[in-house]
């Protein structure tokens, strides 16, 4: 594990790495909200994805790097996470595909930049599809906007709602809340068994 420093728009970014033996592809997870990149979905997301061959770069977005717990606005984090993903695509992933993932807020930033940063695919843990409690402010065209396969592992009980799958989308529910700490096997294995199908063809 290492971890770079990237400079974007809006402070210094960091990435810290998780290498797999042989990568066939690199998957940029990012945190919620208030929490960090130590989250127990995190944590197994980046285990699944290393066994199953796949490079994992942990983002902490440049108001963390700070010490500051309020996030930043959207367009703030989007060009910041844009700006980790250019330099990690043009050095240390160059020639490899890139995943864009991430745990609640996280998740809208990797939906909302997936175009623009040319993502494969996209990793949803615990989309807040809206505030709690507030179900008509709907975050659901962020998440319809994703053109690539899309994975969204949810809580059954998770008070930001649960969207629903999509041509592109698949939706796992699992047992628990936002926090998706009741069953971390079932999501390492979900996780690993998406990349290693949504990966395939790009190896042929």
């Amino acid at each position: 594990m290492t971890a770079r420093v990237v400079d974007t728009p809006h402070g210094p970014a960091r990435a810290v790495l998780h290498c797999a033996a042989e990568g066939r592809a690199a998957l940029l997870l990012g945190h919620g909200a208030g929490g960090g990149i130590e989250a127990p979905d995190l944590v197994a997301a980046t285990r699944a994805a290393v066994e199953a061959g796949v490079h994992v770069a942990l983002v902490e977005q440049p108001y963390r790097v700070a010490g500051r717990r309020a996030p930043a606005p959207a367009k703030q984090l989007d060009a910041a996470w844009l700006a980790v993903a250019e330099d990690l695509g043009a050095g240390l992933f160059d020639t490899l595909p890139l995943v864009f993932g991430g745990r609640s807020s996280g998740a809208r930033v990797a939906c909302r930049t997936a175009s623009e940063g040319q993502a494969v695919a996209v990793l949803c843990l615990a989309f807040p599809l809206h505030p709690v409690g507030k179900p008509e402010k709907s975050r659901l065209p962020e998440l319809d906007a994703v053109d690539v396969a899309t994975l969204v592992v949810q809580g059954e009980r998770d008070p930001f709602g649960v969207p629903g799958g999509a041509p592109h989308r698949e939706v796992v529910l699992q047992e628990g809340d936002h926090g998706l700490k009741a069953d971390v096997e079932g999501l390492q294995r979900s996780v690993g068994e998406w990349l290693s199908r949504v990966l395939r063809p790009l190896e042929v």
